[in-house]
């Protein structure tokens, strides 16, 4: 499979799925940080976002037509934050001042990248870019092994959805074990359109698929790769699935047919790692 070269087969349709079991693990939830990320009140909050401070989500009570909180909201979209509507309940939880006035920003534990730094990058290094789209990822630990194992494979970046997923947290930079430091995360708003973006930039995508008509092996990963790994419920939305140019399965010898999603993505960059060390691709290890 060239990397500058046409595309070698016509891309085959997937057929339609029900439940991946790559990267399941039933009963994650969505990380809302700790208190070292948390910003609460409304003039704290108003305060960091024109201080420049990189906010990741900002929840405000949900129904009130404070005009405060309007403008809190106005402000924190224009400066990329995701805005997000949480009943009174929900703030009470996560406040540690119980005094949110309604509004609680979780701050990024690090700037978000752009394709074109990851792209770059490789360029940078004269590497094949390899990459990884993390399709709707919640649960912190999760990410945090993924960036992990992407800084210590030589990974040039990671794609996260700007919505349905965690974020830059707190939890997140603790599980990387500082990795997100050195690793550039992009954050998009429509995951379709990146994917797409990465395809005219010569890459190939492929999805990791219970259900996918390649075995990892049997897979030429030393071009240009990116590798998409479902969420922890319901892995690959089904328009990203028909927007990968394979789907590809990791081989399950046991009788448990599921892997954790961190693990699913090293396992997948470990091999890409491979084939490029055996091709000469990449001169590491």
């Amino acid at each position: 499979m060239g990397e500058n070269g046409g595309r070698m087969r016509e891309k085959r349709k997937s057929p339609a799925r029900h439940v991946d079991p790559y990267g399941k693990r039933l009963g994650d939830t969505e990380d809302e940080g700790d208190s070292s990320d948390i910003i609460e009140g409304r003039n704290a909050v108003l305060e960091a976002l024109r201080a420049g401070v990189v906010i990741d989500k900002i929840f405000i009570a949900k129904g009130d037509t404070d005009s405060a909180l309007r403008h809190i909201a106005s402000t924190a979209r224009e400066a990329g934050a995701v805005v997000v509507d949480a009943d009174r309940r929900k703030l009470d939880s996560m406040s540690t001042t119980h005094a949110h006035q309604g509004v609680i920003a979780q701050t990024a534990c690090a700037e978000y990248a752009t394709i074109e730094d990851i792209l770059e990058t490789a360029r940078r290094k004269g590497e094949p870019p390899l990459i990884v789209l993390c399709d709707e990822i919640t649960d912190p630990h999760n990410l945090g092994a993924i960036i992990r194992t992407c800084e210590a494979v030589g990974a040039h970046g990671i794609l996260i959805p700007k919505r349905r997923s965690v974020g830059l947290t707190a939890a997140v930079a603790k599980t990387s074990s500082g990795a997100v430091y050195h690793t550039s995360v992009v954050r998009v708003s429509n995951f379709t359109s990146a994917i797409n973006e990465l395809k005219k930039a010569g890459v190939w995508v492929f999805g990791a698929s219970a259900d996918g008509e390649t075995q990892l092996w049997e897979s030429d990963l030393t071009g240009a790769a990116a590798f998409v790994i479902g969420s922890e419920g319901a892995g690959m939305r089904r328009l990203v699935k028909e927007n990968c140019d394979f789907c590809i399965r990791i081989p399950m010898f046991g009788k448990i047919s599921s892997l954790n999603a961190s693990v699913s993505a090293a396992i997948l960059m470990y091999e890409a790692a491979r084939q490029r060390c055996a091709s000469g691709r990449v001169d590491k290890f």
